[in-house]
């Protein structure tokens, strides 16, 4: 009997730099052929304003054509690896991007950017997710719900962030009313793509990604969809009037969004008519690519951090403060999906390699710094340092914070300071994990993903170190876009050659590295010791209600330094002995 083909799976991963394309063998996941494309415009593919640094825009022209050229790429790129390799074989797509990335389209959903009066215009842009200017916004939206309609801020933490949809789009209505009058309504940058490879760009007709407008829109099921529009309203009439412009349906990534057109398969060189799934946000999908399960933590590191967690949705699950939202179906259907994440990680530590370049070019790389703050023992420096460079994303979620360094001595070296902020990023990771467990969601596991994940052992070993918990990292090194190529094979089915389920999907086509980082218990200790005086920094800087007194802090820094000094003299000497 002759066997059937292979059947693939595409998938899709738009980020903030670059665009990347995975096919992938659904059968057992082997990841046959990959390619990324940078886009084109701005800096790195981001539009800034040197005289705005809250500023963060993409051009949507650069998803367009950086996705012909990605996926030209990966099937050129197959058709070598795999000689009978044929897109006949693809069965379905999967597509994951930033979030919230939202932008101003008309009535047909073209983006505002592809107009000749607005293709200029900042704000007719894709509205980047690390855009930050509208945090008065946020605090607005904030306040009003926290006096009328408390339940919307329980579902996402208690505050509404500069980096989510209403208040980027009340922003766009106050500083650029050219822009909101002529947008017909808006359109994540999560729908745009599915929806226009597969036809479906009108706004009434796109599937609206539930993951999207669950975490990042307020909309919940429990009270109608999206806010009412009389509570839009009370912010600016005409932001209640866009309602009625949005949508009042989503759906999770196990549903098509439709079927790729004539034409876009042409271009794209793959067959038509195979389907595309409902698009959702790169950390949740990623994390189904990093097998996310209950107990399953996913931590997906890059220059930023987005944690997920998933929660039986038959089970009780309390309001967490401080979360990106509780999401049912946004990260694997039957499951709340549970979001947080640090604002800045990877960001740091190229700030402090690119912008400060500590030693020079050549003493101060990243792989330099690693090398010589590996052989630190943890306090031995005596700096402690807030993660806050980019604000405070969770359990804080506020963007008008900033980093501090605490400790410096005129001793202090460059690869200290390195590693105090490895350190920060670990303690922020931790009081991330205490949060969720405060409210009862068990956490066993730790699976890591993304380039820092793959290429740091150091910070593997510290964020291992400091959270007490051992640091797993996931088999694919594209894990965003191998759920993406995951939620391809789920809408394809399994008469295809797909799956009948995320579950089934992840059984076959994903796992983790053979190597882990195990917590060291002398490390752990010395970093509880560290910790406690993290989370007083964190309190007293980052709440509005904490009483106490920090006189103490730099004392008990100096006090660790001094013991661990001692420490490590005696590591070397007896090193040097047992050299003799």
């Amino acid at each position: 009997m002759k066997r059937k083909p292979r059947a693939f799976s595409l998938g899709l991963d738009f980020g903030t730099n670059s665009v990347r394309a995975l096919i992938v063998d659904t059968e057992n996941g082997k990841e046959i052929s990959t390619a990324v494309v940078n886009y084109p415009s701005g800096k790195a593919g981001i539009l800034l304003d040197p005289k705005d640094p809250n500023l963060a825009r993409q051009n949507p022209a650069d998803y367009v054509e950086s996705m012909v050229k990605v996926v030209r790429q990966a099937l050129q790129k197959a058709k070598k690896v795999r000689k009978n390799f044929s897109p006949e074989q693809i069965i379905g797509l999967g597509v994951d991007t930033t979030g919230s990335t939202p932008m101003p389209v008309d009535k047909n959903g073209l983006p505002l950017a592809f107009h000749d009066e607005f293709k200029n215009n900042l704000n007719a842009q894709a509205w980047l997710w690390k855009d930050h200017t509208s945090f008065a916004e946020a605090q607005e939206i904030t306040e009003l719900a926290a006096r009328e309609h408390p339940e919307y801020l329980a579902k996402c933490g208690g505050v509404y962030s500069s980096e989510w949809f209403f208040s980027k789009i009340l922003h766009c209505l106050r500083v650029a009313p050219k822009v909101f009058e002529a947008a017909y309504s808006w359109v994540e940058a999560a729908d745009f793509i599915p929806a226009l490879i597969t036809g479906t760009l009108a706004p009434a007709k796109i599937k609206r990604s539930r993951c999207a407008a669950g975490h990042k829109a307020m909309f919940n099921e429990a009270w109608g969809g999206l806010p009412a529009k009389e509570f839009l309203a009370k912010l600016d009439p005409r932001l209640g009037e866009l309602r009625d412009r949005l949508y009042d349906k989503t759906y999770t990534s196990d549903q098509p969004a439709g079927y790729l057109t004539n034409s876009w398969a042409k271009v794209l060189r793959l067959k038509p008519g195979i389907p595309v799934a409902v698009g959702a946000f790169d950390a949740h999908l990623g994390a189904v690519g990093a097998g996310v399960a209950p107990g399953k933590f996913v931590k997906i590191i890059g220059t930023s951090t987005c944690d997920i967690c998933v929660w039986p949705n038959d089970r009780p699950l309390a309001d967490i403060p401080g979360l990106c939202g509780i999401v049912d179906g946004s990260v694997l259907p039957g499951y709340f999906g549970l979001e947080a994440g640090q604002s800045a990680v990877g960001d740091i530590f190229n700030w402090f390699v690119n912008y400060l370049q500590p030693g020079g070019p050549r003493k101060g790389s990243h792989e330099e710094l690693t090398r010589k703050a590996a052989s630190l023992l943890p306090g031995e420096s005596g700096l402690l340092a807030l993660d806050w460079n980019n604000g405070n994303r969770t359990i804080l979620v506020d963007q008008r914070l900033t980093g501090l360094l605490l400790g410096q001595t005129l001793h202090t070296r460059p690869e200290e300071i390195y590693l105090a902020l490895i350190e920060a990023t670990a303690f922020g990771a931790l009081t991330i994990i205490k949060r969720f467990q405060e409210y009862g969601v068990e956490i066993n596991e730790v699976i890591n993903c993304g380039g820092i994940a793959e290429k740091n052992p150091l910070v593997m070993q510290v964020y291992a170190d400091v959270l007490g918990l051992e640091m797993k990292i996931a088999r694919s090194s594209q894990t965003c876009a191998l759920g993406s190529a995951m939620a391809g094979a789920v809408v394809a089915g399994k008469a295809a050659g797909g799956h009948e389920t995320f579950e089934k999907a992840q059984a076959a086509m994903c796992g983790v590295k053979p190597k882990t980082f195990k917590p060291r218990p002398e490390y752990h200790q010395v970093y509880q010791e560290l910790y406690r005086l993290y989370r007083e920094l964190h309190d007293a800087f980052g709440t509005r209600n904490w009483q106490g007194n920090l006189y103490h802090v730099m004392k008990d820094l100096l006090q660790i330094r001094d013991r661990q000094l001692e420490k490590a003299r005696h590591l070397t000497l007896k090193k040097k002995k047992t050299k003799k």
